[in-house]
């Protein structure tokens, strides 16, 4: 059972914590035998970046290459401190939100792999910044009627309609109603992610994935 279907569901929070922490130790342990190794903050950017490899023709595991979920932003230090320089020095790569630009910074620096580093130095270091967000730079590629037919296709529709009715977000636009009503939802978040890059035109996949994919890939060193 993925767990794209483990946390697709009602859980308690506390179940779907356990979950994730046991799901962040597992694929820590693939990758201490990997060639290279992407660092994302949770396990929705995981599963984005995995289908879009399958899409792509491209194995993974085949390629050695691990995508590893930190269970946040702030824990980078941590992994590169594993899979860095002063660690088993493997191939790196990242993908993070805007928000957790400064984190990625700051672990990057810390583990000797630059100073003051500008989003120009990260992305030459393989690290990629989403605009905003993993749902942002699907949406926005997508378009937000596409994205909405991925959410009636999950039986989601009614529901977002009805949050679309809430005070908050009333007269917001659909894409900012679609990033919220995914977003903050873990299960959903974690369930829609692989869907939406799904349904990608392979023309229009989102800078920062394409990008994190290609410079994880040995053969173009």
């Amino acid at each position: 059972m993925g767990p794209d279907t483990l946390l697709g569901t009602e859980m308690p929070q506390d179940e779907v914590t356990l979950v994730h922490d046991y799901l962040n130790r597992l694929h820590t342990a693939e990758a201490l035998s990997a060639r290279a190794v992407v660092l994302v903050e949770g396990i929705s950017d995981r599963l984005a970046l995995e289908a879009l490899a399958r899409r792509r023709g491209r194995n993974l595991d085949a390629e050695g290459i691990s995508i590893v979920p930190m269970g946040g932003s702030k824990n980078i230090g941590s992994f590169l401190d594993v899979f860095g320089p002063e660690g088993i020095d493997v191939r790196l790569a990242g993908l993070c939100d805007a928000a957790e630009e400064s984190d990625f910074k700051r672990g990057l620096e810390r583990a000797g792999l630059g100073f003051k580093l500008s989003r120009a130095h990260m992305e030459r270091l393989g690290f990629y910044v989403c605009v905003a967000d993993l749902e942002d730079e699907l949406i926005r590629s997508l378009s937000a009627a596409a994205v909405e037919q991925v959410v009636a296709a999950q039986g989601d529709l009614d529901s977002f309609r009805t949050f679309q009715k809430q005070p908050a977000w009333r007269g917001r636009t659909n894409e900012e109603q679609l990033r919220r009503f995914i977003g903050t939802h873990s299960g959903r978040k974690i369930r829609m992610a692989p869907l939406l890059v799904d349904a990608l035109d392979l023309t229009q996949v989102p800078r920062p994935l394409h990008r994190v994919l290609l410079m994880s890939d040995a053969s173009n060193e």
